[in-house]
């Protein structure tokens, strides 16, 4: 399997039933050998991964972000809660639970309820945060999420359509770029806890440019993440594992609402 900048994937299982997906297709998976029985059905918890558990896995995940979000956001509009008690307590809940699930995984089984805990943490987070922005620029909410929508869609169908192939060169240098930025703005936290103000996070051409730039990468980051989707469909790794998967994308799809949310604010300014 190709490495990926996503840390929700690192340390997954590789293999496990010999199966064989290929570009999100269906397949009649091989089944696991019993020792001296020959080869036994699979049960419902070791059966090999299919296109429909990630898609189910993925929308669950989605929904619960998507309803807490709104609901947060909507709230935060109407006054009836202040952002920053939700903003601070989604983000630290989001890390926490984000830094087990990831840990956890080469230790046991993917937990369903810890992958949808972190779902509803992001979207209490986002919701707040969405809240605060559209007080400030009505109409930016709906433009962000739609915004985010469109990019996950175009990238889906670059990947299926083969527009762009996944190779070990592109993933280098998408991973290359992923840690660019986040050690960008690591450097730029650090400088604006001294005083220093680089520009990179305000209005203006830099700032513009930089949202356009990490919206590339994050969007970017789309392929790898179907890749390794579709090489664990592949190599027939077992269902539970698309929760897994579902909370790589959500990890994804976090920055690119993030950044495109930044980015439409900034024109909004000027």
């Amino acid at each position: 399997m190709r490495s990926t900048s996503n840390p929700a994937f690192r340390n997954l299982p590789r293999g496990g039933f010999g199966g064989g997906y290929a570009g999100f297709q269906s397949q009649a998976g091989g089944y696991p050998v019993e020792p001296g029985h020959g080869y036994a059905p699979p049960t419902t918890g070791d059966r090999p991964m299919t296109v429909d558990d990630v898609v189910t896995k993925t929308a669950a995940t989605l929904g619960t972000a998507l309803v807490v979000g709104v609901i947060t956001a909507v709230a935060v509009l109407t006054g009836a809660i202040t952002p920053w008690p939700p903003m601070i307590i989604g983000l630290l809940v989001g890390l926490v639970l984000s830094l087990v699930i990831i840990f956890s995984s080469t230790r046991k089984a993917p937990n369903p309820a810890l992958v949808l805990a972190y779902a509803a943490a992001e979207g209490l987070f986002l919701g707040a945060i969405t809240g605060v922005f559209e007080y400030l620029y009505h109409g930016i909410a709906f433009q962000a999420i739609l915004g985010t929508a469109l990019v996950f869609g175009t990238m889906l169908v670059v990947y299926k359509t083969g527009a762009v192939k996944v190779t070990p060169k592109l993933t280098k240098w998408i991973i290359g770029a992923t840690i660019g930025a986040a050690g960008l703005m690591l450097i730029n936290l650090l400088l604006s806890l001294f005083g220093v103000n680089t520009g990179l996070r305000e209005a203006g051409p830099l700032g513009i440019i930089i949202s356009l730039l990490f919206i590339g990468i994050a969007a970017f980051n789309f392929l790898l993440d179907f890749d390794m989707a579709d090489q664990m469909i592949r190599s027939g790794t077992p269902s539970r594992y698309a929760w897994y998967i579902a909370f790589g994308l959500m990890v994804t799809l976090v920055w690119l609402y993030l950044e495109i949310l930044r980015l439409l604010s900034y024109l909004q300014q000027d």
